[in-house]
C-alpha cells in the first residue's frame, strides 16, 4: 500500500515541477533555504539511489557498446551548441542573454539526465556513462565551442570539473552498486523508494534556482522561456530520432534523447557568473534552463514510464 502511494506521487513529477517553479517565483523565501552546498548533497543522494538499482554487469554491458556512448556524446556537442547559437540569433538576443544561452548549450549533460533516465525506464547505466564521458570531454569542448559560437573564451578548471563528477556521480553510484552486490536484499528494499527521493530532491533544486534568480527571470520571462524551451525540445527530439535513424533500440533512443536534451545548467550558471561579470543577464538563461529541462524531461519520463507500464500489462494479459 505504502509503495503504491509513493509510486503515485512519483508519477506526478511533471505536476510537482511546474507547481514548485510557480511557488518559487511567487514566494522565493520558501526555497532560498536550500542552498548551493545542499544541491551537491541532494544530487549525491539521488545518484546513490540509482546506484542501488544497478549491477556491475550493467556497466560491463554498456562498455561493450561504445557506439551508443559515442552517439550521445557526439550529439551533445554537435547539436546543442549549434541550436543555442541559432536560437540566440533568431530571437535577436542582447549580448548577455545570447552568451548565456550559448554557454549553457555548450555544457555537458547534467546529472539530472541520469535521474530522468531512471524515471523514464531508459538505460540508466548508459546515461551515467554518457554523462561521465561528456563531462570529461567538456573540459576541452565547452570552452572551445563557447569561443567559436559566442566569440568569447570561457576557461574551465579541469580538475574542479572532474572532481565534481567523481564526487556527485561516480562515487555515489559506485557505493550504490557495491551495496547492491553485497547487500542485495536490503538494497532492493531501499531502491523501491529511490524514485520518490529523486523527485523530492529535483523539485528542491528547481525551486532554489528559480527563487534565487526570480527578478531576472520575471523581467524577461517570455522570450527566455520560448528560447530555452525551443533549445531543449530540439535536443530531445533530434537526439531521439537520430538514434532511431541510426538503428538503435528504444532504450538507447530514450537515453540519447534525454542526454542530449538536458544540460548541466548549474555549470553554465557558475561559469556565466564567474567569467562574464559585466553581463548580468548571462546567468539567467542557465537558471531558466535548469527548470525547463527538468519539466520537459519529467514530461518525457512520465510518458515513457506510462508506455512501459502499459506494455508490461499487455504482455502479461
Amino acid at each position: 500500500m505504502l509503495a503504491n502511494f509513493f509510486r503515485t506521487i512519483t508519477a506526478l513529477f511533471p505536476l510537482w515541477s511546474v507547481l514548485v517553479a510557480v511557488v518559487a517565483l511567487w514566494w522565493p523565501e520558501s526555497f532560498l533555504w536550500y542552498g548551493k552546498d545542499t544541491i551537491t548533497i541532494g544530487l549525491g543522494i539521488i545518484m546513490l539511489g540509482m546506484g542501488l538499482t544497478l549491477k556491475v554487469e550493467d556497466f560491463h554491458r554498456v562498455w561493450q557498446r561504445p557506439g551508443a556512448i559515442g552517439l550521445g556524446v557526439i550529439l551533445q556537442f554537435a547539436i546543442m551548441p549549434f541550436l543555442g547559437w541559432g536560437i540566440a540569433h533568431l530571437f535577436h538576443f542582447s549580448e548577455g542573454m545570447a552568451v548565456g544561452l550559448i554557454l549553457v548549450s555548450c555544457c555537458p549533460g547534467g546529472t539530472a539526465s541520469n535521474v530522468v533516465a531512471f524515471l523514464a525506464r531508459a538505460d540508466v547505466a548508459l546515461s551515467v556513462s554518457m554523462t561521465m564521458v561528456s563531462t570529461i570531454a567538456a573540459v576541452f569542448m565547452t570552452p572551445l565551442l563557447t569561443k567559436f559560437y559566442a566569440g568569447e573564451y570561457v576557461p574551465v578548471e579541469a580538475w574542479a570539473l572532474l572532481k565534481s563528477i567523481l564526487l556527485i556521480v561516480v562515487l555515489p553510484v559506485f557505493l550504490g552498486v557495491a551495496a547492491n552486490r553485497f547487500f542485495g536484499r536490503a538494497a532492493q528494499k531501499v531502491s523501491a523508494f529511490s524514485p520518490f527521493v529523486s523527485v523530492a530532491f529535483i523539485i528542491l533544486i528547481v525551486g532554489f534556482i528559480m527563487a534565487k534568480n526570480r527578478d531576472n527571470v520575471m523581467g524577461h520571462w517570455q522570450e527566455l522561456t520560448a528560447a530555452v524551451t525551443l533549445l531543449h525540445l530540439g535536443g530531445f527530439t533530434i537526439g531521439y530520432f537520430l538514434a532511431k535513424a541510426i538503428g538503435f533500440k528504444e532504450m538507447v533512443r530514450r537515453t540519447a534523447s534525454i542526454e542530449v536534451g538536458m544540460q548541466n545548467s548549474g555549470l553554465g550558471a557558475a561559469l556565466a557568473t564567474k567569467h562574464f561579470p559585466t553581463l548580468p543577464m548571462a546567468p539567467v538563461p542557465c537558471a531558466l534552463s535548469a527548470v525547463t529541462h527538468c519539466i520537459l524531461g519529467s514530461l518525457a519520463a512520465g510518458f515513457w514510464r506510462s508506455s512501459a507500464n502499459k506494455a508490461k500489462r499487455n504482455s502479461t494479459a
